[in-house]
């Protein structure tokens, strides 16, 4: 019996239920905005108004920490106000902002410092706007295509259930002839995405790691067969797919991990989802700020993730500002095997950077 439990599969991560809404000025003179509001009460979650995220006062918590862990199950719906996207390279031209925040504890995150100490999940309900807003970009870089990613600031697919979001940007692109959306997920729940008119102008791209990496590093989202799963389902809804292998880390037996990351991929994956679905890679390797480990040890005080200033190397980054990268020696081991392992297991599939 006990071999037996041991062998079953964990349970699949439930979709996003939050503990608290708030609702911002003129969130419920938007059609999605009463509509959440219904799923609200439908759910019988304690509802409350706030004249600005910035100003919720009454979380409970005796504690930062304690907040910070609240603040995580709590959803604000309001206006995006800011129509002004910011770059997303390499990824894409632009970030279209559709949410903000994550119910996921990735202990690396750096979701950890830019969204402050009230890291609340954030819908805007005024997608409309976003997307008139995305329209004029594309138009002022015609006849270059324009990317567009949909995840720099939250994981929209943990929302798709409440928001909805995602599905009016699809069917929005998919009429845009230089128009494309991308975006990453590390959750399963996709269902809503999967018979939607897309015409190949959507990349959904899935975050996969080492096992390691996973069990250590990132409670609350979807377990890697779960992520996959999902995969095969997207690439049989035909959207072109991708992979993100982020953050890449050094641990004692990383070769293994990721060797054995890239075979449980081969192995899961539709035969044909390379050449259908024109498979694509980025890979980023772990780095940190001194705030961002100032940040992540206060909040996961029991974390395994290295973070030694003396074992990395020093790198400034476009604005002046530095982050903690490996040194060149482990950074190309890292590339150079999982470039091998890539085109080994998809000689088709194309890498689009290594960061």
């Amino acid at each position: 019996m006990a071999t037996e439990l041991l062998s079953r599969p964990a349970p699949s991560l439930q979709p996003f239920l939050p503990e608290l809404v708030y609702f911002e000025p003129g969130a419920l003179e938007y059609p999605k905005g009463k509509r959440i509001m219904e799923w609200a009460e439908k759910n019988g979650l304690p509802i409350k108004q706030t004249t600005s995220h910035n100003r919720i006062t009454d979380l409970p918590g005796d504690s930062e920490l304690e907040k910070y862990k609240i603040a995580k199950r709590t959803l604000v719906v309001g206006v995006r106000k800011t129509l002004k996207f910011d770059t997303s390279l390499p990824s894409a031209e632009y970030a279209i902002p559709i949410a903000t925040g994550c119910m996921a504890h990735c202990h690396y995150c750096y979701l950890q410092t830019t969204l402050g100490a009230k890291p609340y999940i954030r819908i805007y309900v005024n997608t409309d706007d976003i997307m008139d807003a995305a329209a004029k970009y594309i138009e002022e870089r015609q006849p270059e295509i324009t990317r567009f990613e949909a995840a720099c600031t939250s994981d929209p697919v943990s929302l798709e259930h409440i928001s909805g979001s995602l599905k009016e940007l699809i069917e929005f692109m998919a009429d845009q002839p230089l128009g494309r959306l991308r975006f990453v997920t590390k959750f399963h729940h996709v269902e809503p995405l999967l018979n939607l008119r897309h015409n190949g102008n959507t990349r959904i791209r899935f975050s996969v790691n080492a096992d390691y990496v996973i069990r250590n590093f990132e409670p609350n989202t979807s377990g890697f067969a779960d992520r996959i799963e999902a995969a095969g389902k997207i690439a049989r809804s035909g959207y072109p797919l991708g992979f993100i292998i982020a953050p890449i880390i050094w641990h004692e037996g990383w070769e293994q991990g990721y060797g054995e990351l890239m075979e449980k991929l081969k192995q899961s994956l539709p035969t044909d989802a390379e050449t259908k679905n024109s498979l694509t890679f980025e890979m980023i390797q772990h780095r940190f700020t001194k705030t961002a480990k100032r940040v992540i040890l206060e909040r996961y005080p029991k974390t395994k993730l290295e973070m030694d200033e003396a074992k990395r190397k020093y790198k400034w980054g476009r604005w002046g500002q530095g982050k903690y990268v490996y040194p060149d020696e482990q950074a190309e081991a890292l590339r150079v095997f999982l470039t091998e392992q890539i085109f080994e297991k998809f000689p088709q599939a194309k890498i689009e950077y290594f960061t």
